[in-house]
Protein backbone atom coordinates (compact mmCIF):
# COMPACT_ATOMS: atom_id res chain seq x y z
CA UNK A 1 0.00 0.00 0.00
CA UNK A 2 2.79 2.62 0.64
CA UNK A 3 4.31 1.88 -2.63
CA UNK A 4 1.07 3.25 -4.92
CA UNK A 5 0.68 6.56 -2.38
CA UNK A 6 4.34 7.40 -2.81
CA UNK A 7 4.61 7.17 -6.64
CA UNK A 8 0.71 8.98 -6.29
CA UNK A 9 2.24 11.24 -4.45
CA UNK A 10 4.89 12.42 -6.32
CA UNK A 11 2.91 12.51 -9.59
CA UNK A 12 0.78 15.84 -8.92
CA UNK A 13 1.28 19.32 -10.66
CA UNK A 14 2.12 24.00 -14.33
CA UNK A 15 3.28 27.36 -14.96
CA UNK A 16 1.63 29.87 -12.80
CA UNK A 17 -1.27 30.60 -14.69
CA UNK A 18 -2.69 35.22 -14.90
CA UNK A 19 -6.32 35.54 -14.87
CA UNK A 20 -8.39 33.15 -17.29
CA UNK A 21 -8.91 36.15 -19.41
CA UNK A 22 -5.35 36.19 -20.06
CA UNK A 23 -4.13 33.08 -19.57
CA UNK A 24 -2.09 32.17 -22.57
CA UNK A 25 -3.39 29.07 -24.52
CA UNK A 26 -1.05 26.85 -23.15
CA UNK A 27 -1.21 27.44 -19.68
CA UNK A 28 -3.46 25.18 -17.17
CA UNK A 29 -6.22 27.07 -15.67
CA UNK A 30 -7.48 26.97 -11.91
CA UNK A 31 -10.62 25.61 -11.30
CA UNK A 32 -12.53 22.29 -10.18
CA UNK A 33 -10.46 19.19 -11.05
CA UNK A 34 -10.45 15.64 -11.06
CA UNK A 35 -6.77 13.28 -10.64
CA UNK A 36 -6.52 9.78 -11.44
CA UNK A 37 -2.79 8.25 -10.29
CA UNK A 38 -2.01 4.96 -11.57
CA UNK A 39 1.13 3.03 -9.81
CA UNK A 40 1.57 -0.87 -10.40
CA UNK A 41 -2.50 -1.08 -11.76
CA UNK A 42 -3.18 0.29 -8.46
CA UNK A 43 -5.55 3.54 -9.60
CA UNK A 44 -6.59 6.77 -7.15
CA UNK A 45 -9.01 9.16 -8.02
CA UNK A 46 -9.60 12.36 -6.52
CA UNK A 47 -11.61 15.87 -6.87
CA UNK A 48 -10.18 18.63 -5.78
CA UNK A 49 -10.19 22.40 -5.91
CA UNK A 50 -7.18 24.68 -7.46
CA UNK A 51 -6.73 28.53 -6.64
CA UNK A 52 -4.71 30.36 -9.26
CA UNK A 53 -2.05 30.76 -6.15
CA UNK A 54 -1.55 26.77 -6.24
CA UNK A 55 -1.96 25.82 -10.01
CA UNK A 56 1.73 25.87 -10.03
CA UNK A 57 2.19 23.38 -7.04
CA UNK A 58 -0.68 21.02 -8.53
CA UNK A 59 1.10 20.66 -12.09
CA UNK A 60 4.53 21.84 -12.26
CA UNK A 61 5.88 21.45 -8.12
CA UNK A 62 4.22 18.30 -8.33
CA UNK A 63 4.41 18.47 -4.36
CA UNK A 64 1.60 17.29 -2.05
CA UNK A 65 1.30 17.39 1.94
CA UNK A 66 3.13 14.18 2.51
CA UNK A 67 6.30 14.35 -0.25
CA UNK A 68 8.30 17.70 -0.27
CA UNK A 69 9.59 17.79 -4.23
CA UNK A 70 12.19 19.43 -6.30
CA UNK A 71 12.96 19.45 -9.96
CA UNK A 72 16.37 20.78 -10.98
CA UNK A 73 14.84 19.79 -14.34
CA UNK A 74 11.57 21.50 -15.27
CA UNK A 75 11.00 21.95 -18.88
CA UNK A 76 7.37 23.02 -19.32
CA UNK A 77 6.58 24.92 -22.81
CA UNK A 78 4.88 24.05 -26.13
CA UNK A 79 2.21 21.49 -24.47
CA UNK A 80 5.06 19.24 -23.51
CA UNK A 81 6.39 18.47 -20.20
CA UNK A 82 9.75 16.65 -18.42
CA UNK A 83 10.46 16.95 -15.03
CA UNK A 84 13.34 15.38 -13.18
CA UNK A 85 14.04 15.55 -9.32
CA UNK A 86 13.66 14.01 -5.65
CA UNK A 87 10.81 13.73 -2.98
CA UNK A 88 11.72 13.57 0.46
CA UNK A 89 9.02 12.44 2.91
CA UNK A 90 8.96 13.37 6.31
CA UNK A 91 10.84 10.77 7.83
CA UNK A 92 13.53 11.92 5.36
CA UNK A 93 13.06 8.82 2.71
CA UNK A 94 13.94 10.10 -0.71
CA UNK A 95 13.05 9.07 -4.22
CA UNK A 96 14.28 10.04 -7.62
CA UNK A 97 11.94 11.27 -9.91
CA UNK A 98 11.39 11.24 -13.90
CA UNK A 99 7.77 12.31 -15.45
CA UNK A 100 7.40 13.15 -19.37
CA UNK A 101 4.19 14.40 -20.58
CA UNK A 102 1.29 16.48 -22.60
CA UNK A 103 -0.65 19.00 -21.07
CA UNK A 104 -3.66 21.54 -22.69
CA UNK A 105 -5.55 23.98 -20.87
CA UNK A 106 -7.71 21.87 -18.74
CA UNK A 107 -5.79 18.83 -18.75
CA UNK A 108 -2.77 16.65 -18.49
CA UNK A 109 -1.24 13.82 -18.49
CA UNK A 110 2.31 12.78 -17.27
CA UNK A 111 3.96 9.26 -17.85
CA UNK A 112 7.05 8.24 -15.87
CA UNK A 113 7.63 6.41 -12.72
CA UNK A 114 9.72 6.67 -9.14
CA UNK A 115 12.73 5.08 -7.83
CA UNK A 116 13.14 4.16 -4.61
CA UNK A 117 16.86 3.39 -3.90
CA UNK A 118 19.71 4.43 -6.40
CA UNK A 119 20.65 1.60 -8.79
CA UNK A 120 17.24 0.15 -8.95
CA UNK A 121 14.87 0.23 -12.14
CA UNK A 122 11.98 3.23 -12.15
CA UNK A 123 8.15 1.53 -11.16
CA UNK A 124 6.23 2.91 -13.57
CA UNK A 125 3.63 5.19 -12.78
CA UNK A 126 1.09 7.78 -14.15
CA UNK A 127 -1.52 10.40 -13.83
CA UNK A 128 -4.21 11.82 -15.95
CA UNK A 129 -6.18 15.10 -14.93
CA UNK A 130 -8.83 17.11 -16.52
CA UNK A 131 -10.52 20.64 -15.26
CA UNK A 132 -14.33 19.76 -14.42
CA UNK A 133 -15.18 23.46 -13.75
CA UNK A 134 -13.98 26.73 -14.11
CA UNK A 135 -15.30 26.98 -10.55
CA UNK A 136 -15.64 25.14 -7.10
CA UNK A 137 -18.49 23.54 -5.65
CA UNK A 138 -19.11 24.75 -2.54
CA UNK A 139 -18.26 21.76 -0.40
CA UNK A 140 -14.87 21.38 -2.75
CA UNK A 141 -11.55 19.99 -1.11
CA UNK A 142 -8.96 22.52 -1.87
CA UNK A 143 -5.68 21.45 -3.29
Amino acid sequence: MTLPLVAGAVLLAAPASAPQAQAARNEVLPGYWEYTTSVLGVRDTEQKCVRPSEINRFFGGLSTRKWQCTYPVREVGNGRTRFEGSCQDRKGRRINVRLNGTYQQESFRFNGGAQLSRGTPYIPASITARRIAAQCPANAEYF
